[in-house]
């Protein structure tokens, strides 16, 4: 049984917060999708199915909906607020991104609400905050992002090109999963408890302290961290890593070896493709694996010996990439304990055996195309918490009758 069955979900259609509800649906939950007479904007968002556009087309709608119901409900008319009502009564979980002040204007924000609901988790998912006049100016995901920071620590080790920003509504799905990771935690809480909370998300903080070094960097001693090409940003610049594979193919090379058994591994590997001889370094690579204990990453540049050791560890993986295909050298890596990966585009991620054996790709069935649909699967795997999409995404208000009636 999946581990949110039922916990039942009230979820005020917005596209900010499409993914958390998703996430909470696709994890068991009954997730209700409330929305108006027009529908949801993103309804209507590109690309389609089969790039033919018309309801029930559109792929990023889809995507971010599965396992959801949708009803239609007008929260500006006394019936519709009437009818809110008693969902919420049924109800664990709001979730929302409305304008601040728009659901205590109706009287139906959390201090209305539980009153009959006592143990309602309510959860807030704005710009900056519910106490900040700022979320409610209009934003968008770029303008999310911009602000918060992250795209300063994203671009290339040539700094007269702008900062580039992270695609797939990064700064959407950040908040997202800081408020479905509150959800969890509110309800072990309740469970124990019994008592409900309010939850107020700002999804510029979320974004803020997903910045890696960058805040914490400038927070603590005053520096600032510059973007390099492929790899984390930092105040100092790091080697490259990407690397052009004998098949043509760019590679990042990741996280160089750490610990003797890493070390081990790679010289074996290293000898086996027959670059030993030619690499005057393959000394400390011998030093490396006969090393005792875990190395001191920290005197890098000031320990000699660890710095040649940890430097030959760098080119040689870099010798193999230039000597090898990209998935040789890919599968090599794994064998070896070292954690690189291939620079592919979307589509060729969904192809690559790697992420098919993780069952990645996952079939949908639609009824209403007469055809199954693949979507990307489960961003975790939780082998006691079965993840599934238990249904399509729903058309505008199809499941309106069946829900209301229940109530």
């Amino acid at each position: 049984m999946s581990v949110l069955h039922g916990v039942r979900v009230i979820e005020l259609a917005s596209e900010r917060i499409a993914f958390a509800g998703k996430l909470l649906g696709d994890m068991g939950a009954d997730v209700i999708l409330l929305e108006p007479v027009q529908g949801e904007p993103s309804r209507s968002y590109p690309p389609f199915v089969d790039d033919q556009p018309g309801d029930n087309r559109s792929l990023y709608f889809l995507h971010y909906n599965t396992s959801k119901r949708s009803v239609i409900l007008d929260l500006d008319t006394k019936p519709g607020r009437a009818a809110f009502k008693k969902l919420i009564a049924t109800s664990d979980i709001l979730l929302e991104s409305e304008p601040i002040d728009r659901l205590s204007a109706l009287n139906l924000d959390y201090d209305d609400l539980i009153k009959f609901q006592p143990s309602l988790i309510h959860v807030a998912v704005t710009p900056y905050g519910r106490s900040e006049v700022l979320s409610d100016l209009p934003v968008t995901d770029l303008t999310l992002m911009a602000s918060a920071g992250p795209p300063w620590s994203c671009g290339y080790d040539d700094h007269s090109l702008p900062p580039v920003r992270g695609w797939g509504q990064q700064g959407y799905h950040t908040g997202c999963h800081y408020a479905f990771m509150s959800i969890l935690t509110a309800l072990l809480h309740r469970n124990g408890s019994g008592q409900g909370q309010f939850i107020d998300i700002s999804m510029t903080a979320a974004l803020n302290v997903t910045t890696e070094a960058g805040t914490y960097a400038w927070l603590v001693s005053g520096a600032t961290v510059q973007r390099q090409t492929g790899r984390h940003a930092a105040v100092k610049p790091t080697g490259e890593s990407q690397i052009r594979c004998a098949d043509g193919r760019y590679v990042n090379t990741g996280v160089p070896p750490r610990f003797p058994e890493e070390f081990e591994k790679l010289l074996a590997w290293f000898k086996q493709i027959g670059l030993a001889d030619d690499f005057p370094e393959t000394v400390f690579l011998e030093m490396g694996a006969t090393w005792e204990g875990p190395f001191d990453l920290s005197k890098i540049g000031e320990d000699e010996a660890i710095t040649a050791i940890f430097s030959a560890g760098r080119q040689a993986l870099i010798m193999i990439a230039q000597a090898i295909s990209a998935y040789d050298f890919f599968i090599g890596c794994q064998n070896a304990g070292l954690s690189v990966g291939i620079i592919y585009s979307p589509e060729e991620a969904f192809e690559d055996e790697h992420f098919k054996a993780r069952g990645f790709p996952v079939e949908v069935v639609h009824d209403d195309l007469e055809r199954t649909v693949t979507y990307p699967g489960a961003p975790y795997q939780l082998p006691a918490s079965p993840w599934s999409i238990s249904r399509r995404a729903p058309h505008l208000g199809e499941h309106t009758h069946e829900v209301l009636a229940q109530l």
